[in-house]
Protein backbone atom coordinates (compact mmCIF):
# COMPACT_ATOMS: atom_id res chain seq x y z
CA UNK A 1 0.00 0.00 0.00
CA UNK A 2 1.70 3.52 -0.20
CA UNK A 3 2.30 3.50 2.71
CA UNK A 4 2.58 7.76 3.84
CA UNK A 5 -0.05 7.96 2.84
CA UNK A 6 -0.63 4.55 2.80
CA UNK A 7 -1.12 4.79 -1.10
CA UNK A 8 -3.40 6.08 -3.46
CA UNK A 9 -5.04 2.00 -3.48
CA UNK A 10 -5.32 2.41 0.17
CA UNK A 11 -5.45 6.03 0.64
CA UNK A 12 -7.85 6.80 -2.42
CA UNK A 13 -8.86 3.00 -2.67
CA UNK A 14 -8.91 4.10 -6.30
CA UNK A 15 -5.44 3.54 -7.47
CA UNK A 16 -5.44 5.99 -9.93
CA UNK A 17 -3.69 6.60 -13.18
CA UNK A 18 -0.42 8.23 -14.80
CA UNK A 19 0.05 11.75 -13.59
CA UNK A 20 -0.54 13.90 -16.20
CA UNK A 21 3.12 15.12 -16.46
CA UNK A 22 4.11 11.40 -17.70
CA UNK A 23 1.11 11.10 -20.11
CA UNK A 24 3.31 13.72 -22.10
CA UNK A 25 6.50 11.79 -21.86
CA UNK A 26 4.97 9.12 -22.76
CA UNK A 27 5.09 10.63 -26.67
CA UNK A 28 2.13 11.63 -29.04
CA UNK A 29 1.98 14.79 -31.07
CA UNK A 30 -0.46 17.19 -32.05
CA UNK A 31 -1.61 17.23 -35.90
CA UNK A 32 -0.03 20.54 -36.30
CA UNK A 33 4.00 21.31 -34.94
CA UNK A 34 4.11 21.59 -31.67
CA UNK A 35 3.89 25.61 -30.82
CA UNK A 36 7.01 26.59 -29.01
CA UNK A 37 7.05 29.62 -26.71
CA UNK A 38 10.31 31.91 -27.02
CA UNK A 39 12.03 30.30 -24.19
CA UNK A 40 11.99 27.23 -25.69
CA UNK A 41 9.15 25.77 -23.49
CA UNK A 42 6.29 23.93 -24.95
CA UNK A 43 2.99 25.58 -25.42
CA UNK A 44 0.08 23.46 -26.06
CA UNK A 45 -3.58 25.61 -25.94
CA UNK A 46 -7.37 24.47 -27.28
CA UNK A 47 -7.60 23.04 -30.11
CA UNK A 48 -4.29 20.67 -29.72
CA UNK A 49 -5.06 16.90 -29.18
CA UNK A 50 -2.25 16.52 -26.13
CA UNK A 51 -4.49 19.18 -24.38
CA UNK A 52 -7.72 17.67 -23.01
CA UNK A 53 -5.40 15.01 -21.70
CA UNK A 54 -3.03 17.46 -19.81
CA UNK A 55 -5.57 19.07 -18.12
CA UNK A 56 -6.64 16.55 -15.39
CA UNK A 57 -4.60 15.49 -12.34
CA UNK A 58 -5.18 12.47 -10.50
CA UNK A 59 -8.72 13.30 -9.30
CA UNK A 60 -10.81 13.49 -12.03
CA UNK A 61 -13.35 15.98 -10.23
CA UNK A 62 -11.19 18.91 -11.20
CA UNK A 63 -10.83 19.44 -14.95
CA UNK A 64 -9.49 23.42 -15.74
CA UNK A 65 -9.71 25.40 -18.96
CA UNK A 66 -6.48 27.72 -19.13
CA UNK A 67 -5.64 29.13 -22.11
CA UNK A 68 -2.48 27.61 -22.55
CA UNK A 69 -0.06 24.84 -20.49
CA UNK A 70 3.14 25.10 -20.60
CA UNK A 71 5.43 22.58 -20.31
CA UNK A 72 8.90 23.67 -19.10
CA UNK A 73 12.03 21.77 -18.42
CA UNK A 74 14.65 24.56 -17.00
CA UNK A 75 14.10 26.96 -14.27
CA UNK A 76 15.06 29.61 -17.48
CA UNK A 77 12.13 28.58 -18.99
CA UNK A 78 9.63 29.11 -15.47
CA UNK A 79 11.01 32.44 -15.36
CA UNK A 80 10.06 33.20 -18.64
CA UNK A 81 6.51 31.78 -18.54
CA UNK A 82 6.09 33.80 -14.87
CA UNK A 83 6.92 36.58 -16.59
CA UNK A 84 4.88 36.72 -19.15
CA UNK A 85 2.01 35.82 -17.09
CA UNK A 86 2.56 38.20 -14.63
CA UNK A 87 3.33 41.07 -17.44
CA UNK A 88 -0.17 40.38 -18.95
CA UNK A 89 -1.89 39.83 -16.52
CA UNK A 90 -2.65 36.22 -16.62
CA UNK A 91 -3.00 34.10 -13.12
CA UNK A 92 -0.49 30.95 -13.14
CA UNK A 93 -0.74 27.57 -11.73
CA UNK A 94 1.99 24.66 -10.99
CA UNK A 95 1.88 20.88 -11.41
CA UNK A 96 4.47 18.60 -10.75
CA UNK A 97 2.72 15.26 -10.50
CA UNK A 98 -0.86 15.97 -10.02
CA UNK A 99 -1.76 14.39 -7.06
CA UNK A 100 -3.12 17.11 -5.54
CA UNK A 101 -6.52 15.95 -3.41
CA UNK A 102 -7.92 20.01 -4.18
CA UNK A 103 -9.07 21.61 -7.68
CA UNK A 104 -6.40 24.16 -6.79
CA UNK A 105 -4.52 24.04 -10.77
CA UNK A 106 -8.02 23.86 -12.29
CA UNK A 107 -9.87 26.74 -10.45
CA UNK A 108 -11.57 28.66 -12.86
CA UNK A 109 -9.42 31.77 -13.15
CA UNK A 110 -6.36 29.97 -14.19
CA UNK A 111 -5.12 30.89 -17.08
CA UNK A 112 -1.56 29.42 -17.54
CA UNK A 113 -0.85 26.21 -15.88
CA UNK A 114 2.93 25.74 -15.78
CA UNK A 115 3.67 21.55 -16.14
CA UNK A 116 6.63 20.96 -14.33
CA UNK A 117 7.00 16.99 -15.11
CA UNK A 118 9.75 17.26 -17.48
CA UNK A 119 12.19 18.98 -14.50
CA UNK A 120 13.08 15.69 -13.20
CA UNK A 121 16.48 15.35 -12.30
CA UNK A 122 18.03 13.75 -9.23
CA UNK A 123 21.69 13.91 -8.40
CA UNK A 124 24.44 15.58 -5.98
CA UNK A 125 25.89 19.00 -5.98
CA UNK A 126 29.28 18.51 -4.74
CA UNK A 127 29.22 22.58 -4.41
CA UNK A 128 26.63 22.85 -2.02
CA UNK A 129 27.36 19.43 -1.05
CA UNK A 130 23.80 18.21 -1.05
CA UNK A 131 21.70 15.96 -3.55
CA UNK A 132 19.72 18.26 -5.89
CA UNK A 133 16.32 17.02 -6.77
CA UNK A 134 13.93 18.74 -9.39
CA UNK A 135 9.49 19.46 -8.41
CA UNK A 136 8.85 17.24 -11.81
CA UNK A 137 10.42 13.90 -10.01
CA UNK A 138 8.09 11.32 -8.19
CA UNK A 139 8.91 9.65 -5.27
CA UNK A 140 9.69 6.91 -6.86
CA UNK A 141 12.60 8.35 -9.16
CA UNK A 142 14.26 10.16 -6.24
CA UNK A 143 14.23 6.68 -4.23
CA UNK A 144 15.17 5.03 -7.03
CA UNK A 145 18.23 7.16 -7.78
CA UNK A 146 19.32 7.66 -3.98
CA UNK A 147 19.37 4.30 -3.56
CA UNK A 148 21.12 2.90 -6.83
CA UNK A 149 23.80 5.35 -6.50
CA UNK A 150 24.83 6.43 -2.96
CA UNK A 151 22.32 3.58 -0.78
CA UNK A 152 20.86 6.53 0.66
CA UNK A 153 17.45 7.53 1.34
CA UNK A 154 14.60 10.10 2.54
CA UNK A 155 11.39 9.65 4.63
CA UNK A 156 9.35 10.08 1.78
CA UNK A 157 5.63 9.20 0.89
CA UNK A 158 5.50 5.56 -0.98
CA UNK A 159 2.70 6.63 -3.33
CA UNK A 160 5.65 5.96 -6.56
CA UNK A 161 3.65 8.16 -9.01
CA UNK A 162 3.70 11.16 -6.36
CA UNK A 163 5.84 14.54 -7.37
CA UNK A 164 8.36 15.83 -5.49
CA UNK A 165 6.97 19.22 -5.71
CA UNK A 166 4.12 19.37 -3.78
CA UNK A 167 5.17 16.72 -1.15
CA UNK A 168 8.36 18.43 -0.10
CA UNK A 169 6.91 21.76 0.46
CA UNK A 170 3.94 20.42 2.42
CA UNK A 171 5.88 18.37 5.14
CA UNK A 172 5.92 15.00 3.04
CA UNK A 173 6.08 11.57 5.00
CA UNK A 174 5.90 8.21 4.65
CA UNK A 175 7.04 4.83 5.80
CA UNK A 176 10.30 5.71 7.54
CA UNK A 177 8.97 8.97 8.91
CA UNK A 178 9.03 7.55 12.47
CA UNK A 179 12.56 6.47 12.43
CA UNK A 180 13.72 9.56 10.15
CA UNK A 181 11.45 12.51 10.35
CA UNK A 182 9.90 14.41 8.10
CA UNK A 183 11.13 14.74 4.85
CA UNK A 184 11.65 18.37 5.21
CA UNK A 185 13.50 17.60 8.45
CA UNK A 186 16.32 16.86 5.65
CA UNK A 187 15.41 19.83 3.67
CA UNK A 188 18.93 21.93 3.50
CA UNK A 189 17.54 25.04 0.29
CA UNK A 190 14.85 25.28 -2.24
CA UNK A 191 15.46 27.62 -5.80
CA UNK A 192 12.49 29.65 -6.06
CA UNK A 193 10.90 31.68 -8.80
CA UNK A 194 9.34 34.27 -7.16
CA UNK A 195 7.32 37.76 -8.63
CA UNK A 196 8.51 41.13 -6.90
CA UNK A 197 6.18 43.98 -5.81
CA UNK A 198 7.39 45.49 -8.89
CA UNK A 199 6.45 42.98 -11.13
CA UNK A 200 10.19 41.54 -12.13
CA UNK A 201 10.30 37.86 -11.50
CA UNK A 202 13.63 36.04 -10.66
CA UNK A 203 15.03 33.26 -9.04
CA UNK A 204 16.55 33.01 -4.97
CA UNK A 205 17.89 30.60 -3.56
CA UNK A 206 17.30 30.37 -0.03
CA UNK A 207 19.09 27.55 2.48
CA UNK A 208 18.93 26.89 6.16
CA UNK A 209 22.38 28.68 6.77
CA UNK A 210 21.40 30.47 10.11
CA UNK A 211 23.35 33.36 8.50
CA UNK A 212 21.23 33.19 5.02
CA UNK A 213 19.23 36.48 4.53
CA UNK A 214 16.46 34.45 2.24
CA UNK A 215 16.23 31.70 5.06
CA UNK A 216 12.60 32.46 5.86
CA UNK A 217 11.89 31.41 2.28
CA UNK A 218 13.64 28.27 3.37
CA UNK A 219 11.59 28.10 6.32
CA UNK A 220 7.91 28.57 4.51
CA UNK A 221 9.21 25.73 2.12
CA UNK A 222 9.17 23.15 5.28
CA UNK A 223 5.06 22.45 5.31
CA UNK A 224 3.98 25.65 4.43
CA UNK A 225 2.31 23.56 1.29
CA UNK A 226 3.04 24.63 -2.29
CA UNK A 227 1.61 27.21 -4.61
CA UNK A 228 2.13 29.85 -2.42
CA UNK A 229 5.15 31.85 -2.81
CA UNK A 230 6.41 31.52 -6.00
CA UNK A 231 7.38 28.09 -8.23
CA UNK A 232 10.31 25.50 -6.63
CA UNK A 233 12.21 24.48 -9.33
CA UNK A 234 15.07 23.11 -7.29
CA UNK A 235 15.71 21.20 -3.81
CA UNK A 236 18.39 20.46 -1.98
CA UNK A 237 18.53 17.70 0.66
CA UNK A 238 21.00 16.75 3.25
CA UNK A 239 20.69 15.12 7.04
CA UNK A 240 20.68 18.02 9.60
CA UNK A 241 23.51 16.21 11.37
CA UNK A 242 25.57 15.28 8.36
CA UNK A 243 29.09 15.99 8.31
CA UNK A 244 31.73 15.11 5.70
CA UNK A 245 31.48 15.28 2.27
CA UNK A 246 31.31 11.24 1.35
CA UNK A 247 27.01 11.61 -0.50
CA UNK A 248 26.80 8.32 1.15
CA UNK A 249 26.83 9.64 4.19
CA UNK A 250 24.69 12.84 3.93
CA UNK A 251 21.64 11.19 4.05
CA UNK A 252 19.95 8.51 5.98
CA UNK A 253 21.12 5.27 4.80
CA UNK A 254 18.54 2.99 2.62
CA UNK A 255 16.89 -0.21 4.08
CA UNK A 256 18.17 -3.37 2.73
CA UNK A 257 14.70 -5.59 3.17
CA UNK A 258 11.88 -4.52 4.56
CA UNK A 259 9.38 -7.06 6.34
CA UNK A 260 6.17 -6.67 5.71
CA UNK A 261 2.68 -7.91 7.39
CA UNK A 262 -0.95 -7.96 6.34
CA UNK A 263 -3.50 -8.90 9.37
CA UNK A 264 -7.31 -8.82 8.11
CA UNK A 265 -10.41 -9.34 10.62
CA UNK A 266 -13.64 -10.34 8.10
CA UNK A 267 -16.77 -7.78 8.71
CA UNK A 268 -19.16 -10.01 9.68
CA UNK A 269 -21.77 -10.57 12.58
CA UNK A 270 -18.62 -11.00 14.24
CA UNK A 271 -17.31 -7.37 14.11
CA UNK A 272 -19.37 -6.04 16.54
CA UNK A 273 -19.58 -2.44 17.91
CA UNK A 274 -17.62 -3.68 20.90
CA UNK A 275 -15.23 -5.45 18.03
CA UNK A 276 -14.77 -2.70 15.80
CA UNK A 277 -14.09 -0.04 18.44
CA UNK A 278 -11.48 -1.88 20.07
CA UNK A 279 -9.56 -2.72 17.19
CA UNK A 280 -9.00 1.48 16.56
CA UNK A 281 -8.57 1.61 19.92
CA UNK A 282 -5.73 -0.36 20.29
CA UNK A 283 -4.17 0.55 17.03
CA UNK A 284 -4.81 4.50 19.08
CA UNK A 285 -3.22 3.20 22.73
CA UNK A 286 -0.11 1.75 20.93
CA UNK A 287 0.53 4.68 19.23
CA UNK A 288 0.43 6.72 22.33
CA UNK A 289 2.92 4.34 24.19
CA UNK A 290 5.29 3.48 21.50
CA UNK A 291 5.86 6.77 19.55
CA UNK A 292 8.56 8.89 21.41
CA UNK A 293 11.92 9.69 19.47
CA UNK A 294 13.99 6.48 19.93
CA UNK A 295 11.65 4.15 20.59
CA UNK A 296 12.43 0.97 20.23
CA UNK A 297 9.23 0.68 18.12
CA UNK A 298 9.94 3.55 15.86
CA UNK A 299 10.70 1.56 13.01
CA UNK A 300 7.61 0.47 13.19
CA UNK A 301 4.95 1.79 10.53
CA UNK A 302 1.22 1.07 10.38
CA UNK A 303 -1.74 1.76 8.63
CA UNK A 304 -5.10 0.48 9.90
CA UNK A 305 -7.81 0.50 7.15
CA UNK A 306 -11.08 0.64 8.32
CA UNK A 307 -13.41 0.16 4.98
CA UNK A 308 -16.91 0.22 4.95
CA UNK A 309 -18.89 -3.27 5.87
CA UNK A 310 -19.49 -3.62 2.14
CA UNK A 311 -16.25 -4.06 1.69
CA UNK A 312 -15.98 -6.99 3.90
CA UNK A 313 -13.13 -6.47 6.20
CA UNK A 314 -11.02 -4.27 8.69
CA UNK A 315 -7.30 -4.47 7.70
CA UNK A 316 -3.90 -3.55 9.42
CA UNK A 317 -0.41 -2.96 6.82
CA UNK A 318 2.41 -3.25 9.05
CA UNK A 319 6.21 -2.73 7.60
CA UNK A 320 9.98 -2.73 8.98
CA UNK A 321 13.14 -2.62 7.99
CA UNK A 322 13.95 -6.46 8.37
CA UNK A 323 17.30 -5.63 10.37
CA UNK A 324 16.33 -3.83 13.30
CA UNK A 325 16.95 -6.23 16.26
CA UNK A 326 13.81 -8.33 16.97
CA UNK A 327 11.84 -6.92 13.77
CA UNK A 328 9.48 -9.83 13.91
CA UNK A 329 9.06 -9.97 17.88
CA UNK A 330 8.41 -6.10 17.68
CA UNK A 331 5.38 -7.07 14.63
CA UNK A 332 4.28 -9.84 16.43
CA UNK A 333 3.42 -8.25 19.67
CA UNK A 334 2.26 -5.00 17.89
CA UNK A 335 -0.52 -7.09 15.89
CA UNK A 336 -1.40 -9.17 19.34
CA UNK A 337 -2.06 -6.03 21.25
CA UNK A 338 -3.90 -4.48 18.16
CA UNK A 339 -6.40 -7.29 17.97
CA UNK A 340 -6.19 -8.20 21.93
CA UNK A 341 -10.24 -7.78 23.42
CA UNK A 342 -11.80 -7.93 20.27
CA UNK A 343 -12.66 -11.83 20.22
CA UNK A 344 -11.95 -12.05 16.31
CA UNK A 345 -9.44 -14.20 15.22
CA UNK A 346 -7.47 -12.14 12.31
CA UNK A 347 -5.92 -13.65 9.11
CA UNK A 348 -1.90 -12.72 9.30
CA UNK A 349 0.22 -12.89 6.42
CA UNK A 350 3.19 -12.49 8.56
CA UNK A 351 6.07 -13.52 5.67
CA UNK A 352 6.86 -11.31 3.11
CA UNK A 353 10.13 -9.88 3.18
CA UNK A 354 11.22 -7.97 0.17
CA UNK A 355 14.14 -5.72 -0.98
CA UNK A 356 13.53 -2.47 0.05
CA UNK A 357 13.63 -0.67 -3.48
CA UNK A 358 10.80 -3.26 -4.65
CA UNK A 359 8.35 -2.88 -1.84
CA UNK A 360 9.06 1.15 -2.00
CA UNK A 361 8.74 1.98 -6.02
CA UNK A 362 6.44 -1.28 -7.24
CA UNK A 363 3.41 0.33 -9.09
CA UNK A 364 0.74 -1.86 -7.38
CA UNK A 365 1.86 -0.06 -3.86
CA UNK A 366 0.25 3.52 -5.96
CA UNK A 367 -1.36 4.17 -9.23
CA UNK A 368 -1.09 0.68 -10.95
CA UNK A 369 -5.08 -0.19 -10.22
CA UNK A 370 -8.40 0.59 -11.10
CA UNK A 371 -7.90 3.90 -13.50
CA UNK A 372 -11.89 4.22 -13.70
CA UNK A 373 -12.43 5.00 -10.26
CA UNK A 374 -10.94 8.54 -10.35
CA UNK A 375 -13.34 10.21 -8.76
CA UNK A 376 -12.45 11.10 -4.98
CA UNK A 377 -12.52 13.46 -1.73
CA UNK A 378 -10.29 13.33 1.36
CA UNK A 379 -10.42 14.87 4.63
CA UNK A 380 -7.84 14.61 7.23
CA UNK A 381 -7.09 15.23 10.94
CA UNK A 382 -4.29 15.14 12.80
CA UNK A 383 -4.19 12.45 16.63
CA UNK A 384 -2.04 13.89 19.68
CA UNK A 385 -3.86 10.42 20.94
CA UNK A 386 -5.83 7.41 20.16
CA UNK A 387 -9.92 8.89 19.38
CA UNK A 388 -12.50 9.37 21.71
CA UNK A 389 -14.79 6.71 22.46
CA UNK A 390 -17.50 8.77 21.06
CA UNK A 391 -15.19 9.05 17.98
CA UNK A 392 -14.96 5.55 17.76
CA UNK A 393 -18.67 4.82 17.98
CA UNK A 394 -19.51 7.60 15.25
CA UNK A 395 -17.06 5.56 12.92
CA UNK A 396 -18.78 2.31 13.55
CA UNK A 397 -21.87 3.37 12.63
CA UNK A 398 -21.28 5.15 9.84
CA UNK A 399 -19.25 2.57 8.15
CA UNK A 400 -21.94 0.18 9.02
CA UNK A 401 -24.41 2.14 7.58
CA UNK A 402 -26.58 1.64 4.11
CA UNK A 403 -25.59 4.58 2.12
CA UNK A 404 -22.05 3.68 2.26
CA UNK A 405 -19.92 1.85 -0.34
CA UNK A 406 -16.99 -0.37 -0.47
CA UNK A 407 -15.13 2.52 -1.93
CA UNK A 408 -15.81 4.27 1.21
CA UNK A 409 -13.43 4.58 4.48
CA UNK A 410 -10.84 5.73 6.94
CA UNK A 411 -7.33 5.33 8.14
CA UNK A 412 -5.41 5.40 11.11
CA UNK A 413 -1.94 5.95 9.77
CA UNK A 414 1.28 5.84 11.93
CA UNK A 415 3.47 9.52 12.72
CA UNK A 416 5.09 10.13 15.60
CA UNK A 417 8.79 9.16 16.31
CA UNK A 418 11.26 10.97 15.24
CA UNK A 419 8.75 13.68 13.82
CA UNK A 420 8.39 14.79 17.42
CA UNK A 421 12.44 15.17 17.91
CA UNK A 422 12.08 18.64 16.01
CA UNK A 423 10.80 21.57 17.77
CA UNK A 424 7.27 22.77 15.74
CA UNK A 425 9.23 26.67 14.97
CA UNK A 426 11.82 24.79 13.96
CA UNK A 427 10.27 24.17 10.40
CA UNK A 428 6.59 25.64 8.78
CA UNK A 429 5.32 21.50 10.13
CA UNK A 430 3.36 22.80 13.61
CA UNK A 431 2.10 19.50 14.23
CA UNK A 432 5.61 17.48 15.83
CA UNK A 433 3.40 16.17 18.57
CA UNK A 434 0.36 14.09 16.82
CA UNK A 435 1.21 10.50 16.63
CA UNK A 436 -1.74 9.53 13.98
CA UNK A 437 -3.25 11.06 10.98
CA UNK A 438 -6.84 10.12 10.30
CA UNK A 439 -8.42 10.13 7.01
CA UNK A 440 -11.75 9.38 5.69
CA UNK A 441 -12.15 9.01 2.21
CA UNK A 442 -14.30 8.07 -0.74
CA UNK A 443 -13.82 7.44 -4.45
CA UNK A 444 -16.29 6.83 -6.94
CA UNK A 445 -16.78 6.70 -10.82
CA UNK A 446 -19.42 8.96 -12.16
CA UNK A 447 -20.07 12.39 -12.32
CA UNK A 448 -23.33 11.40 -11.34
CA UNK A 449 -22.57 10.27 -8.21
CA UNK A 450 -20.92 13.19 -6.95
CA UNK A 451 -23.15 15.04 -4.87
CA UNK A 452 -24.54 11.98 -2.82
CA UNK A 453 -20.74 11.01 -2.14
CA UNK A 454 -19.62 14.31 -1.53
CA UNK A 455 -23.28 14.38 0.63
CA UNK A 456 -22.00 11.34 2.77
CA UNK A 457 -18.29 12.01 3.64
CA UNK A 458 -19.21 15.31 4.10
CA UNK A 459 -21.55 14.16 6.79
CA UNK A 460 -19.20 11.32 8.33
CA UNK A 461 -16.73 14.08 9.03
CA UNK A 462 -18.51 16.38 10.56
CA UNK A 463 -20.43 13.56 13.15
CA UNK A 464 -16.76 12.36 13.98
CA UNK A 465 -15.73 15.62 14.60
CA UNK A 466 -19.27 17.46 15.75
CA UNK A 467 -18.43 18.31 19.35
CA UNK A 468 -15.77 20.82 18.19
CA UNK A 469 -17.66 22.38 15.29
CA UNK A 470 -16.99 19.90 12.94
CA UNK A 471 -13.22 19.77 12.34
CA UNK A 472 -10.44 18.65 14.42
CA UNK A 473 -9.58 21.77 16.05
CA UNK A 474 -6.36 21.52 18.23
CA UNK A 475 -7.16 19.87 21.50
CA UNK A 476 -5.72 17.20 23.71
CA UNK A 477 -6.91 14.61 21.48
CA UNK A 478 -7.18 16.37 17.61
CA UNK A 479 -4.31 18.65 16.11
CA UNK A 480 -5.61 20.33 13.26
CA UNK A 481 -4.81 19.11 9.70
CA UNK A 482 -1.87 18.25 6.78
CA UNK A 483 -1.93 21.02 4.41
CA UNK A 484 -0.78 17.83 2.08
CA UNK A 485 -4.48 16.79 2.54
CA UNK A 486 -6.12 19.84 1.63
CA UNK A 487 -9.80 20.10 2.28
CA UNK A 488 -11.55 23.19 1.20
CA UNK A 489 -14.49 22.46 3.40
CA UNK A 490 -12.01 23.33 6.53
CA UNK A 491 -13.02 27.09 4.94
CA UNK A 492 -16.39 26.78 4.38
CA UNK A 493 -18.70 28.41 7.13
CA UNK A 494 -21.33 25.44 6.52
CA UNK A 495 -19.01 22.58 7.78
CA UNK A 496 -17.06 24.32 9.47
CA UNK A 497 -18.58 25.81 12.40
CA UNK A 498 -15.92 25.89 15.38
CA UNK A 499 -15.01 29.45 14.97
CA UNK A 500 -11.61 28.70 14.55
CA UNK A 501 -9.96 29.60 10.97
CA UNK A 502 -8.72 27.01 8.56
CA UNK A 503 -5.37 28.32 8.83
CA UNK A 504 -5.10 27.65 12.06
CA UNK A 505 -6.23 24.19 11.38
CA UNK A 506 -3.68 23.46 9.14
CA UNK A 507 -0.86 25.63 10.57
CA UNK A 508 -1.61 26.85 14.18
CA UNK A 509 1.09 29.36 15.39
CA UNK A 510 3.06 29.28 12.30
CA UNK A 511 0.33 31.16 10.07
CA UNK A 512 0.95 34.90 10.52
CA UNK A 513 5.16 34.01 10.26
CA UNK A 514 3.98 32.48 6.94
CA UNK A 515 2.12 35.31 6.07
CA UNK A 516 4.99 37.62 6.56
CA UNK A 517 7.03 35.51 4.02
CA UNK A 518 4.27 35.89 1.87
CA UNK A 519 4.04 39.91 2.22
CA UNK A 520 8.39 39.55 1.21
CA UNK A 521 8.09 37.09 -1.51
CA UNK A 522 4.72 37.26 -3.35
CA UNK A 523 3.95 40.62 -2.17
CA UNK A 524 1.20 40.79 -5.60
CA UNK A 525 -0.26 37.64 -4.72
CA UNK A 526 0.75 36.07 -7.71
CA UNK A 527 0.61 32.46 -6.69
CA UNK A 528 -2.57 32.13 -4.88
CA UNK A 529 -5.82 29.63 -4.40
CA UNK A 530 -8.41 28.37 -2.34
CA UNK A 531 -6.09 27.21 0.70
CA UNK A 532 -3.40 29.16 0.28
CA UNK A 533 -1.30 31.73 2.12
CA UNK A 534 -3.31 34.94 2.55
CA UNK A 535 -0.86 38.40 2.51
CA UNK A 536 -1.38 40.11 5.82
CA UNK A 537 -4.12 42.51 6.25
Amino acid sequence: MESNEVSRRGVLASAGAVAAGAVLASGGTAAAAPETAASGAVVIRPGDRRYDGLLRGDNFRFTGRPDEIRVVSSTGEVVAAVSEAVRSGRRVAVRSGGHCFEGFTAEPGVRMLLDLSPMNEVGFDARRGAFAVQPGATIGQVCTTLFKRWGVTIPAGGCPEVGAGGHFAGGGYGPLSRRYGSVVDHLYAVEVVVAGADGRVRTVVATREPGDPNRELWWAHTGGGGGNFGVVTRYWLRAPDATGDDPAGLLPPSPSNMLGWLVLWRWDERMTERAFTALLRNFGTWHERNSAPGSPAAGLYAVLMALHRKAGSVQVVVQMDADLPNAKGLLAEFVAEVGAGTGLEPTVNDGVTLPWLHMTTWPGNGEGGDKTTRRSKLKAGYLRRSLTDAQLATIYAKLDDEEGTDKDGMLLIGYGGQIGAVPPGATAVAQRDAIMKAVYQTTWQSETEDNVRLKWIREFYRAVYHETGGVPVPNEVSDGSYINYPDVDLADPEWNTSGVPWSTLYYKDDYPRLQRVKARWDPKNVFHHALGIELPS
